[in-house]
């Protein structure tokens, strides 16, 4: 049974904790960590099998899998951490990855591996393999809540006034790593795109907020060698967070998933 460390215990956090509680795969949830330890010891105290509220540091040591659902600015205290242990980690505050070659390369010294999830959007398989050829392009749309916007640091350095917006209007145009910097907490779709695509093409990211909306829309448009992709997710958000699809929390118990059956279907 795979023993499973957990980083971060909100919506996403405690979606997979649940997961693992209700044996929905071959591994044990065995140690958590949350910067508010209340919150942590509160969800342990749930759980069946009441896993240890302890440090960073203790839950690596140990996890054979070191699960990551806090936020990007904590993954400079985990992921060099989880990988100096050898540790397999998986990681869904994916925009913190990018411009960090040195974890990947440290992986690979390490023999460990880092998985990431699809998240709240679909056609990444075919997105790989669309990049063993050649793509000429990649493009994210994704459409927001206002509210899945409001309070972000991009949003008020520039004086968007999102409460007073009438129609769906573009907030934000660029480079899938300047989203991801932007956004660090509603865009880790747009950097899982852009780590499937291979580098010599382009990742173009667009986000609008849309008044009144209720869900968060993402479409994916790819061009290349095997021919043209697109693709449409139009997501619930997570009940106890509007930032937060609920289907991203669904890909990380997928991605566990496989990583614990025989089965596996998709690239």
């Amino acid at each position: 049974m795979l023993k499973i460390g957990l980083l971060g215990v909100g919506a996403i956090g405690r979606t997979i904790a649940m997961a693992l509680d209700q044996k929905q795969m071959n591994a044990e949830l065995v140690a958590v960590v949350d910067q508010d330890r209340a919150r942590a010891e509160a969800l342990s105290a749930e759980l069946s099998n009441h896993p240890a509220v302890v440090s960073i540091d203790e839950m690596i040591a140990r996890c054979e899998l070191a699960v990551e659902a806090a936020s990007q600015g904590a993954l400079p205290g985990f992921v060099p951490k989880a990988l100096a242990q050898k540790r397999d980690i998986l990681v869904m505050s994916v925009g913190g990855l990018l411009g960090h070659d040195e974890w990947f390369h440290a992986a690979e010294e390490k023999g460990s591996k880092i998985y990431v999830p699809s998240g709240a959007i679909a056609g990444l398989d075919g997105i790989k393999s669309a990049s063993i050829g050649r793509v000429e392009f990649a493009q994210l749309t994704s459409r927001k809540p206002v509210k899945a916007l409001a309070g972000s640091k991009y949003v008020v350095d520039r004086g968007i006034d999102l409460e007073n917006m009438s129609e769906e209007t573009v907030v934000f145009e660029g480079t899938a790593e300047e989203a991801a910097r932007a956004f660090p907490a509603t865009s880790n779709v747009a950097a899982s795109l852009r780590l499937a695509v291979v580098r010599s093409a382009p990742v173009c990211v667009r986000v609008v907020a849309v008044p009144g909306g209720n869900q968060n829309v993402h479409e994916i448009q790819a061009q290349g060698e095997f021919g043209r992709l697109t693709m449409r997710v139009e997501n619930v958000p997570a009940k106890t967070n509007p930032k937060t699809s609920q289907l991203a929390a669904f890909s990380a118990i997928a991605t566990l998933k496989n990583l614990t059956q025989a089965l596996r279907v998709g690239t």
